[in-house]
């Protein structure tokens, strides 16, 4: 099948374009042989017909969907221009990814932005790594280098090129910054740092702002980074090729001149560069040509800063630092010095003695000015033996000092070089293998080409040809590995290009022969170059309008150069005279610079001068080495450098040349693209076999076209029988040892034979699968009618029925209804004529009865009424007094009611915003008291008025009663009684009865008032319990926050001070490898041997560092830089005003015992760890300050709150609350600030004078008696400590240490402190303490990768300290009498002990971060714990692996779940066995919980491979099996759980569906604990491994990132996780058991039975 099968409709294309160099087209018929056009669909919506015939011929395919955004594009199906460019773009656009393979080439573009993805987590991440399984990555091409390298032992180079701009610089940075990190030898030396160091130096010297690039490199650079046996750096060496001199006298617009000149110009002010005389930089000729004297973003200052501070790292001193500065300040003055013509014709020229700059340039350089002066106007020449002196034109003279200028700033660039590589020499050994990073400028083309640009293009020649060869040399490689019968690839070599420049009587040598003539000039040069190469070679051709010109086809494109200035160029003629005057300067190293052999015509080995002294003797001048020679001499060794060394290709491209972040200018990129040999890379891969395929991958993929092959046994031999019948053609593939081979485009053939069977085979399925469904169809259909005729006849049949029922019940229903319609209307006409006779009869009966009883009631009224109106007069004076009476008092009683609860608001109000509300609430209680007393008094008194009204009732009824005994017997006696009688006596009743009423209505109105006020009482008592609650809730909760806060605090400064006793523990191990070095280079420099007193003792007692007094006095950001821990410092003391020992002076900081020092990186260390001990100090310090400061004024607040008797207001409880959580918060920094003061630093190590002065203080010291005698205890001797600690601690065999009891050394020790004490020999309990200490460090540092010992000594170290604390002096033991405290303070060894401690449990962690960190990976990504996870599916590009890059060694055997459980179970078991607090348990494994996710998850966020479905389930399910471990022994608790959480939300969001927007939504809310550079990274990584599963969508990437943008994240943005951080640790306090000798059991291996029992 051919490939012109392929143009099928539907098939995708690439078409030119004059804009987008080429753009995606649609093929809307098929193609036949013949055709001379088809017809296309452009992306737009266009339709074109595009001609097939030639030149243009077919239009390139385009690739899969499934390809899009490969990261390596040697994996494309089709290889070419377009589908390269279109891959680049899609990655650089859409995905953001900068970095692409090209099969051994990394493509680098420049984002023109900071990526975060350069911090030390990306590099280990990539460490280790197999750089085919990890994203493309700069750090990726150094890892595999210096594997290599380890591996093979053989040296590599890294060629990084490209054109200004690019990124070669950075990329260089970030490389050699890999090299130092992963062949980092922190322990022993500081090279890595100076080879960082040597970058701000070359930077400052060497870059320079150009149109297309800010830091542009102006010089190339080969540094050789050496490596010794273990992989680490040792030294390194620096070369530099072709300096762009002609920048320091000449600038073109908006370009500046070197860095360097700008910086001192911005530092001109600080007191030691005042001497230069230095001005602005617009006023230096040499610097103000370009108009641009800034660069945005740059701070010149600071960037001196950096470089001052790299020179001192390289050990650059002071004096030589200024000695530099004044040459290039020198240079400067120089470009100003006025040259004034003079004479007939302007044929002279002079200098004013006056010349202010010559003035200062003779001073800067030490040289005589009127002799310059006279030498810079004049030359000397040689005639007939004679020599004269000729004056020069102003031009000349201007020439000859430009030229002077450009040959000081080469010398001092060189001696730099120089000075640098001297530094950065191997001093212990010979490198065993180096790798080479080389940053070279790339192919250049302008409008106006010279000398410069020849050079550049002529070395990019070499260097492709290399390039060229190397690719040619991996595929025949790649080919007789697999033994193929193979034709030679033929390429196009540029040998002949490079034989026209660097050939016999070529370019360079007819350049070399003009400039030895006597009267040489660029027009004779350029005659000569027509006469010998015109129309003799094809890459040399003449412009048709100049003849001062010429043109050379070189490999990218062709060049014109112009000849002017060719000459004088290679020539660098700088006359013999001025230099002589600097050779006699009083500078040392200006005399140094133009010494006799500094101009010779030798080749230095660490830097290739790029001109030479050029005397103006006729008679020398042929003996001299032009720039041509040397750069040709140069460029020669370099490639035999690089042809000896394995290389490893970084190609730079600019995305675009306005600068823009993420711009993609396509024109730009294919020109760089086809400059830099990419595409020359895929043209070479092309045009051999560029798809492989190993047979299983094959057979798996198309198992399909197979036909009668179902047997895996042998996969090879069943390829082989079916290949031929699928491509007829046997020049389209070849077959392998294990690989398949196709040329270009037979892999899209297969896949259109795959689709096509699988579409064959889908139609057919199809076709009987639709036959079935509609079989099934109709038999449904048809038995569906038999059931609806069914049903519907039955419901015919029963609507009838019911029908006939309706009708006979109808009949029924009206015959029955009419019947009883007029039954009932017969019945209420019957009852209504019976019921009206009724009514009529009845209302004749009334009508005569009521006029009956009105004539009666008549004259009742009237008796009636006039007694009547009597009374309603008498009641409604009563009520109206009554009433009255009422009103008042209801208004007395809602005024009292008013103030009532006007009092209780403001006890509300006061109990809200005071304290102390409980008082008032019980003057309320007591008021209510005081009115339940007063109602019980006034119920006594209404008992009492009762009680008195019934006496008087009763008084009043016998009265009565007496009365009408009285009356019956007047009645007796008279005939009847008068009526005034009668009317006193009724008269008396209703008074009586009114006084009753009015009794009882008092009464009433009482118990009513006294029900309201029990029910106000009870609602204000309820609401009072409310307050009281609400309170106590919002108290509850502001302390919960406070201890929250309090609690993270604490946490961070305890890691921060974690953090400071690993970099202790790091720069004592320095200490001690220094102190061996210096110990063994004494050793070998001494002639016979010295016995060293063996009193001394490798670890003196560690004194207590006195609290600083001074306030402190933080330093400036750059200062802290200065002087960090991890910054080298120079090995030699200059003078007393460098940086550090002036920060030691501020900070009060003695400097007596950093002088007594013998190792130089020891005494720098240890003052640093000595300032860094300061700042923390001085930072506790300033912020309990700050607090107090607070807390006074608060104080303040609430004094003047008192002050002004406002008890309601509503600051006061604030101001309280605010007083109370300060003056803890105050208490807590002070018990902090207490603990810190004493940090361990190196002093406690390298210092003994502490000790005497403490012995001396407490031998003055009384020594109190104890009260009692103890029993029980321990006595060692005072000669016999060392020996204990040797016995007991240091001197123990591992297997000793195991079979002891749990904390018996601790036990032990303890036991003989106590004795000690109870001796009163202070000192010799401060001595066994700090004994002990050091004996566990030893112990420790002896065992350091054993688990179980040093768990261990963890236990011993926790339980010593638990056991002093619990008997220190300053322990509350209130609670328990029988305790006897120490005597001596011991809170200095409580605290050395604590550091101990953290110390051992850090080492514990380490030794399982070290067994677990080489096989989480394997463990937890690339092994297959569930069996057949993976399937059989294989993605369509891994069909090729990168060339070149040989495949790295199969993980550790073993690197399973089951290793890493088996890891953690040992940490377990060794904590478990010596019965370690649970609590230290779950934070360690807290700890390597979160190494395990983030060592995982970012080697996920960095291998697509990684990123697809069963990847996801796969991960999901390792992270159970940790879960359930976790469970199984109940360390769930301490947070372990939770650091797997983001692991958890990656394998989720890789099971996810990512379709529609709600799929966005759902993985947004479930990934929270991703950031959002995590999820999208993720996303744009997802790779399906199968054809059902579906590639994630540019559009969804676009919907989910929209979404991420809504979420706010507390934690700052990032891509991967930190593997190095480190949790703080706490040890919880447990007051172990009492302690008696009796209760030990000594082994009598320890060999301690000189301990008496007391």
């Amino acid at each position: 099948m051919a490939t012109t099968e392929l143009y099928t409709k539907g098939a995708c294309v690439w078409v030119p374009d004059p804009e987008a160099v080429w753009v995606s087209a649609q093929l809307l018929q098929d193609y036949r042989a013949g055709d001379q056009h088809i017809l296309i669909q452009l992306t737009d919506g266009r339709d074109m017909e595009y001609p097939v015939l030639p030149p243009a011929g077919l239009p390139p395919l385009g690739n899969p969907d499934i390809l899009e955004g490969e990261n390596d594009l040697t994996a494309l199906t089709f290889l070419h221009e377009p589908a390269v460019l279109h891959n680049l773009r899609v990655r650089f656009l859409d995905y953001s990814s900068i970095y692409t393979y090209c099969g051994i080439v990394l493509v680098a573009l420049n984002p023109y932005e900071q990526l975060p993805i350069y911090g030390e987590e990306v590099i280990d991440a990539y460490s280790g790594q197999d750089m085919a399984d990890m994203e493309p990555h700069i750090f990726s091409v150094a890892e595999e280098a210096y594997r290599t390298m380890i591996r093979e032992e053989k040296n590599q180079s890294i060629i990084i090129s490209g054109e200004s701009g690019s990124g070669k610089t950075v990329s260089a940075k970030f490389t050699m910054r890999y090299f130092a990190v992963v062949g980092g030898a922190a322990q022993q030396t500081s090279v890595e740092e100076k080879v960082l160091a040597s970058n701000p130096i070359m930077e400052a010297i060497g870059n320079a702002k150009t149109t297309r690039n800010d830091n542009s490199s102006r010089f190339g650079k080969y540094i050789e980074i050496g490596f010794g046996r273990k992989g680490d750096i040792i030294g390194a060496n620096m070369r530099t090729y072709l300096l762009e001199k002609s920048r320091v006298v000449f600038q073109a617009a908006q370009e500046r001149n070197y860095h360097i000149f700008y910086q001192l110009c911005a530092s001109r002010d600080l007191p030691e560069l005042r001497t230069l005389k230095l001005d602005s930089a617009e006023n230096f000729h040499y610097t103000n040509q370009g108009q641009d004297v800034h660069i945005s973003g740059t701070d010149d200052v600071v960037e001196l800063e950096r470089a001052r501070n790299a020179f001192t790292i390289l050990g650059v001193q002071p004096d030589q630092q200024m000695e530099i500065f004044r040459i290039l300040a020198a240079i400067l003055h120089l470009g100003n010095v006025n040259i004034q013509a003079s004479g007939r014709g302007g044929d002279r020229s002079y200098i004013d003695a006056k010349d202010h700059s010559l003035a200062i340039f003779a001073k800067l350089l030490g040289v005589e000015g009127a002799q310059m002066a006279q030498w810079l106007c004049h030359r000397r020449l040689a005639v007939g033996g004679e020599m004269l002196v000729k004056p020069m034109t102003g031009q000349q003279a201007n020439e000859a000092r430009d030229a002077l200028a450009k040959h000081v700033y080469e010398q001092l660039f060189t001696w730099t070089v120089q000075r640098l590589n001297t530094s950065l020499r191997a001093h212990r050994e010979q490198p065993k293998s180096f790798t080479g990073v080389l940053d070279i400028y790339g192919f250049e083309t302008f409008d106006r080409n010279s000398f410069e640009q020849f050079c550049i293009n002529y070395a990019n020649e070499k260097l492709q040809q290399q390039f060229n060869r190397h690719v040619f040399q991996l595929e025949q490689e790649e080919y007789l590995r697999e033994e193929l019968p193979w034709n030679r690839i033929e390429f196009s070599d540029n040998q002949p290009c490079i034989a026209l420049i660097e050939g016999q009587l070529g370019l360079l040598d007819l350049l070399d022969e003009e400039c030895r003539m006597p009267k040489g000039s660029d027009e004779n040069w350029a005659r000569k170059l027509y006469d010998h190469h015109l129309n003799q070679s094809p890459h040399f051709r003449k412009p048709r309008m100049s003849n001062s010109a010429f043109i050379i086809v070189h490999f990218v494109d062709m060049v014109q150069y112009e000849c002017d200035g060719f000459l004088d160029k290679n020539r660098d003629t700088v006359f013999e005279e001025p230099i002589n005057i600097l050779r006699a300067s009083q500078s040392e190293l200006v005399a140094e610079l133009f010494q006799k052999d500094s101009g010779g015509g030798s080749l230095p080995n660490s830097s290739l001068a790029n001109g030479s002294i050029r005397s103006g003797k006729r008679a020398h001048r042929e003996h001299k080495l032009t720039v041509g020679f040397q750069f040709r001499q140069s460029l020669q060794h370099l490639m035999d450098t690089l042809n000896s060394t394995a290389p490893h290709y970084v190609r730079c491209i600019k995305s675009n040349d306005l600068k823009q972040p993420f711009l993609f200018d396509p024109k730009r990129a294919v020109q760089q693209l086809r400059a830099c040999g990419v595409l020359e890379t895929i043209r070479i891969s092309a045009a051999g076999y560029p798809s492989r395929w190993t047979y299983e991958e094959f057979y798996t993929r198309y198992r399909v076209l197979l036909c009668g092959s179902d047997s895996k046994d042998d996969v090879r031999r069943s390829c082989q029988n079916a290949l031929p019948d699928l491509i007829p053609d046997p020049e389209q593939y070849c077959f392998g040892k294990t690989k398949v081979f196709f040329r270009a485009g037979q892999v899209a053939v297969m896949e259109k034979l795959r689709g096509d069977r699988l579409h064959a085979a889908g139609v057919l399925i199809q076709s009987w699968v639709r036959g079935w469904l509609q079989r099934k169809r109709y038999q449904r259909l048809r038995w569906a009618t038999f059931i609806l005729q069914r049903y519907i006849r039955g419901t015919l049949a029963r609507r009838l029925a019911w029908s006939l029922r309706y009708t006979r019940a109808a009949l029924i229903i009206q015959k029955t209804y009419r019947m009883l319609a007029v039954r009932q209307l017969y019945l209420a006409i019957r009852n209504a004529t019976v019921k009206i006779q009724a009514f009529i009869r009845g209302t004749q009966a009334r009508r005569i009865y009521r006029q009956m009883l009105t004539e009666r009631a008549v004259v009742c009224l009237q008796a009636r009424v006039r007694g009547w109106l009597a009374r309603c007069s008498f009641r409604r004076i009563r009520a109206a007094v009554v009433l009255m009476q009422c009103c008042v008092r209801r208004r007395a009683a809602r005024k009292e009611l008013l103030l009532l609860r006007a009092e209780a608001r403001s006890v509300e109000k006061y109990r809200e915003l005071n304290k102390g509300m409980e008082v008032k609430l019980m003057q309320l209680q007591l008021r209510a008291d005081q009115q339940a007393r007063e109602s019980a008094s006034l119920r006594e008194t209404l008992q009492t008025e009762r009680e008195a009204h019934s006496c008087e009732l009763e008084q009043l009824q016998s009265n009565l009663l007496k009365l009408q005994i009285q009356l019956q017997e007047s009645a007796n006696t008279a005939p009847s009684l008068t009526d005034k009688q009668e009317e006193d006596i009724r008269r008396a009743e209703e008074k009586a009865a009114q006084e009753i009423l009015h009794l009882t209505q008092e009464i009433q109105a009482l118990r009513v008032e006294r029900d309201s006020l029990e029910k106000e009482r009870d609602d204000l008592a309820i609401r009072l319990q409310d307050q009281e609650k609400s309170l106590e809730e919002s108290r509850q909760q502001t302390v919960v926050q406070a201890d929250a806060s309090a609690r993270a605090e604490l946490d961070e400064e305890r890691r921060r001070y974690q953090s400071l006793l690993r970099e202790f523990t790091r720069l004592e191990q320095r200490y001690d490898n220094l102190r061996d070095m210096s110990l063994f280079t004494t050793n070998e420099r001494s002639r016979g041997h010295r016995r060293t007193d063996s009193t001394v003792s490798l670890e003196p007692p560690s004194p207590v560092t006195s609290p600083f007094s001074t306030t402190p006095v933080f330093p400036s950001p750059e200062e802290v830089r200065r002087i960090s821990v991890t910054s080298p410092t120079d090995r030699r003391p200059w003078r007393d005003e460098q940086p550090l020992n002036i920060l030691m002076e501020d900070v009060n900081i003695a400097k007596g015992t950093a002088e007594s020092m013998k190792g130089e990186d020891l005494g720098y260390a240890y003052d640093a760890v000595r300032v860094a001990n300061k700042f923390l100090e001085r930072q506790l310090l300033s912020q309990r300050a700050q607090w107090e400061k607070e807390i006074s004024d608060l104080r303040m607040k609430l004094q003047q709150a008192q002050d002004r008797n406002t008890p309601g207001d509503p600051e006061i409880n604030d101001l309280t609350e605010q007083v109370v959580v300060r003056e803890q918060e105050c208490v807590r920094l002070r018990q902090e600030l207490k603990e810190l003061k004493h940090t361990v630093s190196l002093r406690r190590i390298l210092s003994y004078a502490g000790v005497a002065i403490a012995a001396s203080q407490d031998a003055t010291s009384p020594v109190p008696q104890k009260s009692q005698m103890l029993t029980g205890l321990l006595e060692c001797r005072k000669k016999d400590e060392s020996k204990l600690i040797k016995q007991l601690i240091t001197d123990v065999r591992a297997e000793g240490v195991l079979s002891l009891p749990l904390g018996l050394a601790a036990r032990v020790l303890f036991l003989c402190i106590r004795q000690a004490d109870c001796s009163g020999d202070q000192m010799r309990v401060k001595g066994l303490c700090s004994a002990a200490v050091s004996g566990i460090k030893t112990a420790l540092k002896k065992h350091g990768n054993d688990l179980d010992v040093t768990a261990v000594w963890l236990k011993n170290a926790h339980l010593l300290k638990d056991l002093l604390n619990q008997h220190s002096s300053r322990q509350d033991v209130r609670g328990s009498e029988e305790l006897v405290l120490l005597v001596t303070d011991v809170q200095e060894s409580v605290r050395a002990l604590g550091d101990l401690c953290i110390q051992a449990y850090q080492q514990l962690l380490s030794i399982s971060e070290s067994r677990l960190q080489p096989i989480i990976v394997p463990a937890m990504l690339e092994s297959e714990t569930i069996p057949g996870l993976a399937g059989s599916s294989v993605k369509l590009s891994s069909g090729r692996k990168r060339a070149g890059s040989d495949a790295r060694p199969p993980a550790p055997e073993g690197a399973t779940m089951s290793a890493v459980l088996r890891e953690l179970s040992a940490l377990h078991t060794a904590l478990s066995r010596q019965d370690l607090p649970s609590a230290l348990q779950e934070q360690a494994f807290h700890q390597l919980m979160y190494l395990l996710a983030a060592t995982t998850l970012n080697s996920l966020l960095l291998r697509k491979d990684m990123c697809c479905w069963n990847r996801g389930l796969q991960i999901r399910y390792n992270v159970s099996l940790l879960e359930e471990w976790l469970r199984s022994r109940s360390l769930q608790k301490g947070g372990a759980v939770t650091t797997l959480e983001p692991l958890i939300q990656a394998a989720q969001l890789l099971q996810m569906s990512k379709k529609t927007e709600a799929d966005g939504e759902a993985m947004v809310q479930a990934c929270n604990a991703l950031s959002n550079q995590q999820v999208v990274k993720i996303l744009s990584l997802y790779t399906p491994q199968s054809d059902l599963e579906e590639r994630v969508t540019l559009n969804f990437i676009r919907i989910v990132q929209g979404l991420l943008k809504g979420r706010s994240e507390g934690q700052p943005p990032q891509l991967l996780m930190d593997v190095r951080r480190v949790f703080p640790v706490t040890f919880p306090y447990q007051p172990p058991p009492q302690v008696s000798a009796a209760q030990l059991e000594i082994p009598e291996s320890l060999k301690i039975s000189f301990l008496r029992r007391v």
